[in-house]
């Protein structure tokens, strides 16, 4: 059963209005004219490289995607995030520019976890496969041994996971139901947790409207690790919790103070 997510009021925006409007669509060419270049590059490169080679290269897409939304980024790490060990970091999920926006936190190489289906998307698909991304298939009731298995595998290579808990993306700007799967996971190896809360993205972009609306700072919070090693499978709500409270307390005083 998904971890409940107590009911937080909507975040209201204003109005679109026809310069919005304007100023997206300008965004959004921009954005994609970026997205197919550098995408496309990457393709390229993964048939001779390996992905962690290609890294300088994946960090400046990340970076120019987020500023060609018009935001204007910053990371916020805690100290205690070894950059030479490898976590599951687990980020709020706002929109589809998440990945992009979180990347360049930490020197990390991060492997991706995205549903099956994604690999079906044009260019994009072709970049997950090049990549390592590994896909899941919720209603497979093999999705969470095979996720185990593959995590396992990176993890064993260094690599750093970045995972969605909620599975999907937020409609309220606060954070939904958490999906016990990846914190069982998280437990079954031993890998430390790292809580990611990215603030402002979803004044950026949200999900039921295609707008970009610029000039809005992003926050990247890159919260102190919570270790697994030791705990057992009834201490699962109380580690999901713990996860929770850091990035629910981000967010309520991002929302209370923006």
């Amino acid at each position: 059963m998904a971890h409940p997510a107590p009911q937080e009021p909507e975040v209201v925006l204003s109005p679109d209005t026809l310069a919005d409007r304007c100023v997206s669509v300008a965004l959004w060419g921009a954005g994609l004219t970026w997205l197919g270049g550098m995408m496309g590059l990457q393709i390229a490169l993964h048939r001779f490289m390996a992905p962690e080679r290609v890294q300088w290269l994946e960090r400046l897409y990340t970076r120019g995607q987020v500023a060609l939304t018009g935001s204007r980024w910053r990371a916020v790490v805690d100290p205690r995030v070894d950059p030479d060990r490898a976590y599951m970091f687990f980020q709020n999920h706002v929109n589809h520019l998440d990945h992009c926006a979180m990347y360049c936190a930490t020197p990390h190489f991060k492997q991706g976890v995205e549903l099956k289906k994604h690999f079906e998307y044009p260019v994009y698909g072709h970049f997950m496969r090049g990549r390592g991304t590994i896909p899941v298939e919720p209603d497979n009731p093999r999705a969470l041994r095979d996720l185990l298995r593959r995590a396992g595998e990176e993890l064993a290579q260094g690599h750093s996971l970045l995972i969605f808990p909620e599975g999907t993306r937020t409609l309220t700007g606060h954070l939904g139901d958490f999906q016990p799967g990846v914190f069982r996971v998280a437990q079954r190896l031993e890998a430390p947790i790292v809580p990611v809360t990215v603030t402002g993205m979803y004044r950026v972009m949200r999900k039921g409207s295609y707008l970009i609306r610029p000039g809005y700072d992003v926050t990247v919070y890159c919260d102190a690790p919570i270790e697994t090693a030791g705990t057992a499978r009834r201490d699962l709500p109380h580690l999901m919790a713990q996860v929770r409270k850091v990035m629910q307390q981000r967010l309520s005083h991002y929302f209370r103070t923006s």
